[in-house]
């Protein structure tokens, strides 16, 4: 069985770390750099950084410093904000990222993720849906959460999947920062219907709420900020206590 995995996420603005709930009053985290060189050595699978007002700002992300966050890593990153072009993802890869993440570019124009995915393939493109219950279904948001598409989640991850992408990056905005568990229902509903992964993002707040996504969300993985930024939860702990629950995962001492 495939082992679950933790992603810390360093959500970026002014080249510090900030978190929010449900994504806005924001406050400080952190240096990036710092933050991820600890959560490489905790052990987490992978990290994740989001250059958050990249796409409003209308600018590339922050290329340096993205530079210098991979040099204190040995496990995969994944970067994105502002990506439009095969040449802003080219820069990223040879800055240090593994893989890239879209969200607006892809909405705006579908075609991107078929580019990017027949340049650099599937496994560097990951798609990120940010989501909202309207009332009547999830809703895919974008400009950093800010502006409804009318598009349905679940039908729009399906035509991500089919255009190369090579995950699903799932935040529930609704769920976003609050800390009350993440949004099994879409969650479950999108890992059903897609083979590629999927990564639950929105909502950690309990060590229950990450075995309740791999387990009722049928996540692939699990994505989280604050709740690592401020030591709420550390890494080593979360991963003990998910190990003793028979759900999957990699140990600090397994990993090479």
């Amino acid at each position: 069985m495939l082992t679950k995995r933790i992603i810390p996420c360093l959500d970026v603005k002014d080249g510090r770390t900030v978190k929010g709930v449900n994504f806005i009053n924001l406050r400080d985290a952190g240096d990036p750099v710092e933050l991820g060189r600890v959560y490489a050595q905790q052990g987490a699978d992978e990290l994740t950084f989001l250059d958050i007002t990249a796409t409003v700002e209308k600018r590339k992300t922050l290329v340096e410093l993205v530079k210098r966050v991979s040099l204190n890593l040995n496990i995969p990153f994944t970067v994105g904000g502002g990506i439009r072009t095969v040449e802003d993802v080219k820069e990223l890869l040879e800055s240090g990222a593994d893989k890239i993440s879209i969200n607006t570019e892809a909405v705006k124009d579908p075609s991107k993720v078929d580019a990017f995915a027949g340049e650099f393939g599937s496994q560097c493109v990951v798609c990120a849906v940010d989501v909202r219950h309207n009332g009547e279904f999830w809703e895919v948001y974008i400009n950093g959460g800010r502006t409804p598409t009318g598009i349905e989640a679940v039908s729009w991850t399906k035509e991500l999947e089919s255009r190369g992408a090579g995950e699903i990056l799932l935040t529930s905005m609704d769920h976003d920062g609050v800390k009350k568990g993440f949004a099994l229902d879409i969650t479950r509903k999108i890992s059903s219907v897609l083979s590629i992964p999927v990564i639950a993002s929105g909502g950690a707040g309990t060590m229950e709420h990450f075995a309740d996504v791999f387990t009722e969300g049928k996540a692939d993985a699990a994505l989280a900020a604050s709740i690592f930024h401020f030591r709420e939860i550390e890494i080593p702990v979360l991963k003990k206590y998910l190990k003793e629950r028979d759900i999957p995962v990699r140990m600090a001492d397994e990993q090479e």
